[in-house]
């Protein structure tokens, strides 16, 4: 447990990590500041994201992109990691990734799964279509239903006209 100074504190300096700001150096030898802000989307544990990392060859900067399915999260505030597995020729692969590091440039959810563990240790021992996750449904208003629990049905009758029958009120679910 984290005393509330402490909390408030991490919290500014999480705050400072959504803008990040890099230093660039031009042909000429001139140094240029910009910042750029980071996308994180929330995620949870099953979801499949695109984990777009920052990495440095020489001078120049590129992205890289690992996509896979989060298995666990751990940590909490500015030590929050997570890591993802995906599946490369074959072979597992899992990466684990600090949430508020620099070099992470952007975290985008593809496709929600649906989970009742916090940790997907199990898919380790799993191959082929076993690893799929079910979707997870977005969240919505409840589907609107008349005010009156009655129904009424329709038949038709022996010369083909439609008769309307009593109306019957639906019997309560147990």
């Amino acid at each position: 447990m984290k005393n509330r100074i402490l909390q408030e504190i991490e919290a500014e300096q999480i705050k400072q990590f959504q803008t990040l700001k890099i230093k660039e150096t031009a042909k000429d030898g001139s140094e240029t500041e910009r910042e750029i802000e980071r996308k994180i989307d929330d995620f949870q544990i099953g979801d499949t994201v695109d984990v777009h990392q920052r990495i440095l060859e020489g001078k120049k900067e590129r992205i890289q992109i690992f996509s896979g399915v989060v298995i666990a999260r751990s940590g909490s505030g500015l030590e929050e990691m997570f890591t993802v597995r995906r599946i490369v020729q074959g072979e597992g692969v899992e990466r684990i990734f600090p949430l508020y590091s620099p070099k992470i440039a952007r975290i985008e959810v593809k496709r929600t799964g649906r989970v009742r563990r916090a940790k997907l240790y199990y898919l380790r021992d799993r191959v082929g279509k076993a690893t799929r996750l079910k979707e997870r449904e977005a969240k919505s208003a409840p589907p609107t239903t008349p005010a009156s629990s009655t129904t009424t049905s329709t038949t038709t009758t022996t010369n083909g006209t439609p008769s309307k029958s009593r109306k019957t009120p639906k019997a309560p679910k147990a």
